[in-house]
């Protein structure tokens, strides 16, 4: 990857290409990046108007992920806004030319995506009792984009996914009991195959632009995919996502009846609770083992990370919402 200097260069010259030959760039700058992403954000300024944009590209950083192609990641964007998912538009796709590796240049949305701020601060109060019936919409409006407007996904059964978790489980050799009886459990618990459809991926709290009227921009697609559309709403709900609001199951900001409602109505299809409780007991296992894996890293020497040291005690929080939640499951 280039330093800051030649990336701003090759930016430009992307920038001018799609553009006008004239553009500058002005503010660049790192934001916090994700597993798989390295991201920036920049002023474009040609003589007709000034905007600010999101540079997105592939990150080196050592990570766990499944996440899809940068280029796949952009054009499922694109797909999603089409039909009317509420995401930043993608401007372009970097070329080959452009040496800046893989990656994609978005519009900036304003907002806030921190959900402490969003859960607990005054001036978002309006937005939090918009948003489970917004986010209920969107996911709705996500899981209906037509599967022909897509570029080519994979398509992730439940078996899959255990099968994979299970396997990376294994690789740390730090058995854990709980561990252990989540991944039976979820094997005698598979859902019931269902028509696919566009899953998101990562869809929760911290992946939402929101603003004083609630959200405006869904982020991070790299973990897209096809598969069962109840995943999304089970990982929405995970007790972790919640960030201490544990009675409102919606990201923290609500309940499920009104996220439920706005969904079907968007999405045209029906809630499967049980399929949603299987979803939700994944994600709080797939939860703890990254919590595994990141302070593993650090361990091992991979990656020395006080923080990512830290996070290895979220373990067993993971592993009191899983016994919770299996304890729970036989009442729905």
């Amino acid at each position: 990857m280039p330093n800051s200097t030649s990336l701003e260069a090759s930016l430009l010259k992307a920038t001018r290409r799609q553009f006008h030959r004239s553009a500058i760039i002005k503010n660049l700058q790192p934001l916090t990046a994700g597993a798989s992403a390295d991201t920036w954000k920049f002023n474009v300024i040609t003589k007709q108007q000034s905007r600010t944009l999101i540079l997105r590209r592939l990150a080196l950083a050592e990570n766990i992920s499944t996440a899809v192609s940068k280029t796949t990641e952009a054009l499922v964007q694109q797909a999603a806004v089409a039909n009317g998912v509420l995401a930043p538009r993608v401007r372009f796709i970097l070329e080959d030319i452009d040496q800046l590796g893989e990656g994609y240049v978005m519009d900036c949305i304003e907002g806030e995506s921190i959900p402490q701020k969003i859960l607990r601060q005054d001036c978002f109060a309006i937005a939090r009792e918009q948003m489970p019936t917004q986010c209920g919409a969107i996911l709705g409006c996500i899981h209906n984009t037509p599967l022909e407007s897509l570029p080519p996904l994979p398509n992730v059964t439940s078996i899959n996914q255990i099968n994979q978790l299970y396997h990376l489980y294994l690789s740390y050799g730090q058995y854990q009991p709980v561990f252990d009886i989540a991944f039976c459990w979820l094997r005698d618990h598979l859902p019931s195959p269902v028509p696919t459809t566009l899953v998101h991926g990562d869809y929760r709290n911290g992946n939402f632009m929101v603003d004083q009227q609630g959200i405006c921009g869904i982020l991070d697609w790299e973990l897209t995919h096809l598969g069962d559309p109840m995943e999304d709403i089970g990982w929405l709900c995970v007790n972790s996502w919640r960030f201490g609001n544990t009675d409102k199951p919606i990201g923290g900001f609500g309940k499920r009846a009104a996220f439920y409602q706005s969904y079907t109505e968007k999405s045209e299809s029906t809630i499967d609770e049980k399929a949603i409780h299987f979803w939700e007991i994944f994600g709080t296992l797939k939860w703890g083992i990254i919590c595994l894996f990141q302070c593993f890293s650090h361990l091992t020497g991979k990656i020395r990370s006080i923080e990512r040291a830290a996070i290895g005690r979220r373990v067993s929080e993971t592993e009191i919402d899983l016994l919770q939640l299996m304890d729970t499951a036989h009442a729905i």
